[in-house]
């Protein structure tokens, strides 16, 4: 049994933020991260550009430069991983937390995939998008329908369908055009999104306006086959031929990790409980930081307002500290 004061669970932007405010406030956290550091901004779209400004990507008061304004994909994992190097923050990686369960003690037994732990202090920063929001339709877990988009060249002169009408759905549909791939894209809304990122509107509605993408409103999706979606416009239902499939439906927090610690999770919002001001739960000495205090809401928290989180919980723990 490995004894730690804190434990941090998720190694995202928010809990390296969250990492550094504990240290700042005198502890030495550690950190358990089921893949490497920044794994969500890893997974995203090789040519991703930030919607955020360098500088409001910043933690720890690490200078985050870039020519752009706004940062790629790229410029933004190796800031991270500078940002870990020049903090020396204690980091697991590749050990995935499998229960976190608080003793009679009032101490937390945490157990990995690797090791056991006890700590006095978990704070949870595992955002969300690792799950994403099924469909929930026939075919939806065939090898040919996909959640995440990586990068555009494999589907060059591939019929590919994309379903969603916000920011995701939007950008791998435009990546898939450039590439020479021949895009329907689904969406069940009645008009473009206005959570879209207003620079790349534009372009999106001149293709659709001019064919080079094919766009279903209010289009509700009933069944993906082997090489055709099915769905309905209104009533009616329509196919159309589909070799890729990317449902780009959004994600959520993984409810069912954070019940399992006995934390209450609004059904309706996806929103666990917390104290504003602390960021503790309902559990005594169990905080979230980051985008999964946002509950289903991804457009609400981002790493610009969820970095911030730690340093209440530093300052809370702190006083706790001082009062043993």
């Amino acid at each position: 049994m490995i004894k730690e004061k804190i434990i941090i669970i998720g190694a995202g932007p928010c809990g390296l933020a969250a990492a550094i405010a504990c240290q700042d406030a005198g502890f030495e956290p550690l950190v358990i991260e089921k893949e490497n550091v920044v794994h969500t901004l890893y997974r995203f779209p090789t040519h991703q550009t930030f919607f955020s400004t360098s500088e409001r990507l910043e933690i720890g008061e690490v200078a985050f430069v870039t020519e752009e304004r706004k940062p790629r994909r790229n410029q933004a994992l190796s800031y991270y991983r500078d940002v870990v190097e020049r903090k020396n923050i204690r980091i697991q990686t590749f050990e995935q937390v499998l229960s976190v369960e608080k003793k009679e003690s009032g101490d937390f037994y945490i157990k990995t995939s690797k090791d056991e732990y006890q700590a006095s202090y978990v704070i949870i920063a595992t955002g969300y998008y690792d799950s994403p929001n099924f469909l929930n339709v026939p075919g939806e877990k065939q090898n040919h329908v996909f959640h995440y988009f990586k990068e555009a060249h494999p589907y060059f002169r591939k019929k590919v369908v994309v379903i969603g009408g916000k920011n995701s759905a939007i950008d791998a549909a435009l990546e898939l055009e450039k590439a020479g791939a021949h895009v329907t894209a689904l969406y069940r809304g009645k008009d473009y999104s206005s959570s879209v990122k207003p620079w790349i509107m534009p372009e999106y509605q001149s293709l659709v306006n001019n064919n080079r993408i094919m766009l279903e409103f209010e289009a509700d999706v009933q069944e993906i086959t082997e090489n055709e979606v099915i769905y309905s416009v209104n009533g009616h239902q329509k196919k159309v031929e589909a070799e890729f499939v990317f449902a780009m439906t959004g994600y959520h927090p993984d409810h069912q990790f954070l019940k399992n610690m006995g934390v209450t999770v609004d059904s309706e919002s996806g929103r666990p409980y917390f104290h504003d001001e602390t960021m503790e739960t309902n559990i005594s000495n169990l905080f979230i930081a980051g985008v999964i205090a946002a509950g289903n809401n991804a457009n609400e928290i981002f790493i610009e307002n969820g970095r911030e989180h730690g340093k209440p919980i530093a300052s809370y723990i702190k006083e706790k500290e001082k009062k043993k």
